[in-house]
């Protein structure tokens, strides 16, 4: 047996007979019998080495099934779990064993109860992903900056009122979304964030950008809708040479003294020339279908 996916059901002890053979366990929505989450059996029978091909590593989808609590069976399975996904419980907590799951590269823990991330969290080498929106944390531990490898943190949605230093420590992060928080700032190392692509960051209380923001050569993507952001660094659109989306709705800057700054025609070529591959990639589009890339 491949797949199996319980979707919206009753999983009881008996289930747990017919799982010898499943590789991939999706549970979405389903009222889970303790003995269900007894996760060990999945694997038995199986041998996995630390040198083992990525194919026999096991991802793990427990969305909604209204755990309290951390599965202490997840954490037994240590190095055979690459992604975790927990998305939709009442998790509060995540337990500092968390770290021995070493070979983890998607960790999901969005929409749950989580106050804090445990330092020990900066040992999951592997990690790649990291979604943790619409949870109520408020500061994230100096450990994140460990996490060198990750590509993409989403952490919207929750009560951030500032980012650590280290976040400068994430050189592959190509993808930062922290909307929906408390933020008054953002630190200057997010400037050596050499890889940073996209960064959203709509619905905070940000005033201004750091003069480092400058340093993302690689930025494509800026979003700030709904801010107080009454001044940017006056080199950035020279400076930030891929820059194509610039998003400051509901904003005290003007659309004036973005027009006045240094960079601002070969902004306008960019942002033009990508509008331009949008339509010739879409046929029939609305009108509103597109975002033309400078939104004040």
């Amino acid at each position: 047996m491949g797949l199996l996916a319980f979707v919206h059901c009753v999983c009881d002890e008996m289930c747990i007979l017919i799982l010898n053979r499943v590789y991939l366990l999706q549970l979405n929505r389903c009222r889970v019998h303790v003995y269900f989450l007894g996760l060990r059996p999945l694997v038995s029978g199986n041998y996995i080495s630390e040198s083992s091909r990525v194919g026999t590593f096991i991802p793990y989808w427990l969305r909604n099934i209204v755990v309290q609590t951390f599965p202490d069976e997840v954490l037994d399975l240590d190095k055979s779990v690459r992604t975790l996904d927990l998305t939709q419980n009442k998790l509060v907590e995540i337990p500092m064993e968390i770290s021995e799951l070493v070979n983890m590269q998607r960790l999901i823990l969005a929409s749950n109860h989580i106050e804090q991330l445990p330092s020990t969290m900066g040992n999951l080498q592997s990690l790649k992903a990291m979604i943790l929106d619409g949870n109520r944390i408020t500061s994230l531990p100096d450990e994140l900056g460990e996490l060198v490898k990750l590509e993409k943190l989403s952490i919207s949605g929750n009560m951030l009122m500032s980012l650590p230093n280290t976040i400068g420590s994430l050189r592959n992060l190509s993808l930062l979304n922290v909307s929906n928080n408390k933020l008054k700032y953002l630190p200057e190392s997010i400037g050596i964030c050499s890889s940073l692509e996209e960064l959203q960051a709509n619905d905070n209380l940000i005033e201004e950008l750091p003069a480092s923001v400058c340093n993302l050569v690689q930025l494509k993507s800026l979003s700030l809708n709904n801010n107080k952001v009454n001044q940017i660094p006056p080199n950035i659109l020279k400076d930030c040479k891929a820059l194509q989306n610039f998003s400051l709705h509901d904003n005290p800057i003007s659309m004036s003294q973005f027009q006045q700054m240094d960079g601002f025609e070969e902004f306008e070529a960019r942002r033009k020339k990508k509008f331009d591959k949008q339509l010739d990639s879409n046929v029939m589009i609305g009108s509103k279908g597109l975002d033309e890339g400078v939104d004040l």
